[in-house]
């Protein structure tokens, strides 16, 4: 059991499992070994029954070389809507294939078309890499819109963890921007590189992701310390929100990342920005993963569906 938190009994259940296998030491783990471990395990359940018209790749240009993306598209008529989706990870893992799922649930839910893109891991391509790979590639569908079948006029953002970072960073950095971004849904984001928020102590040893791994996460994503006060790391330290798109986050009750999410709903409240933040009660960091075995992931993902549609009709 997580101490000093009760999850829901299917939380518990997977969290369960995780706390059985052994804990790697992060204190001396190579990404490249992190991310064999990660290989291990299955694939999540990749949404092979939401009816969608159509799944395919493409390439898209970035800063540094192409950037892959894959397309969800749901049944019916265009122009559809457009959200771009970032998947998590912790800036050094995961990609296209390990979020489809979510990607898959959105667009069916949404009527929107999901475009879910790859961006260039650390420690490889350190901060900035990643969110210079992000507004290229929203920039890149958004001048592609019409040739996709959406409407350039009705796009969002979104993103999970670490991702959800990059939903934010883009949000902000394209406000004053030719690209209108309607809504940024952020499911659990990363918002401070300090990982000193009350939730970050007290689920310092949460099973899916706890404190040593958050610091392990910033140490080989951002090029030094001092990289951690950019807002473009650090959402919470940007001091100018005023205007950005409304925001839909999410958060869960044991996770690490819990306060500093909220948190950043408050910072966008206060700049006058329109927000719905949820927390889930009893469930971990990254459930929303977990379609097919959390019956959290399906209600958490139903309801950023019609979060994401409410903005497009508005």
């Amino acid at each position: 059991m997580l101490r000093h938190m009760h999850l829901d009994p299917q939380a518990q259940a997977i969290a369960n499992q995780f706390l059985q296998m052994p804990r790697p030491d992060f204190s001396a783990l190579s990404v490249p070994d992190y991310r064999a471990m990660l290989a291990l395990f299955p694939m999540l359940p990749g949404g092979a029954d939401d009816g969608l018209a159509s799944v395919e790749n493409q390439m898209l240009p970035g800063p540094a070389g192409a950037l892959a993306a894959r397309i969800f598209r749901p049944a019916g008529p265009g122009p559809l809507p457009l959200t771009v989706f970032f998947h998590g990870g912790g800036f050094v893992s995961c990609s296209i294939d390990t979020h489809a799922n979510i990607c898959s649930r959105l667009a069916s839910l949404s009527g929107s078309l999901v475009v879910s893109i790859d961006y260039r891991l650390a420690p490889e391509h350190r901060f900035p890499a990643a969110v210079e790979d992000a507004i290229a590639g929203v920039k890149a569908l958004h001048s592609r819109a019409r040739d996709l079948g959406a409407d350039p006029e009705r796009m969002a953002v979104a993103g999970d963890s670490a991702g959800g970072t990059l939903a934010a960073v883009v949000a902000r950095a394209l406000r004053d921007s030719d690209v209108p971004i309607r809504h940024q849904l952020l499911l659990y984001p990363a918002t401070d590189a300090a990982c000193d928020s009350a939730s970050q102590r007290e689920l310092a040893d949460a099973p899916l992701l706890n404190r040593q791994m958050l610091r392990w996460f910033w140490r080989h994503y951002l090029p030094d310390e001092a990289a951690g006060l950019d807002p473009r790391a650090s959402p919470l330290r940007e001091t100018d929100l005023a205007g950005v798109a409304p925001a839909t986050i999410i958060t869960a009750e044991a996770d690490p990342l819990r306060d500093e999410g909220e948190a950043y709903a408050r910072a966008l409240i206060r700049a006058g920005v329109s927000v719905t933040q949820q927390r889930w009660s009893g469930q971990f960091h990254g459930f929303a993963s977990f379609l097919g075995g959390l019956d959290a992931a399906a209600e958490a993902l139903a309801f950023c569906a019609l979060q994401l549609r409410g903005a497009f009709d508005s």
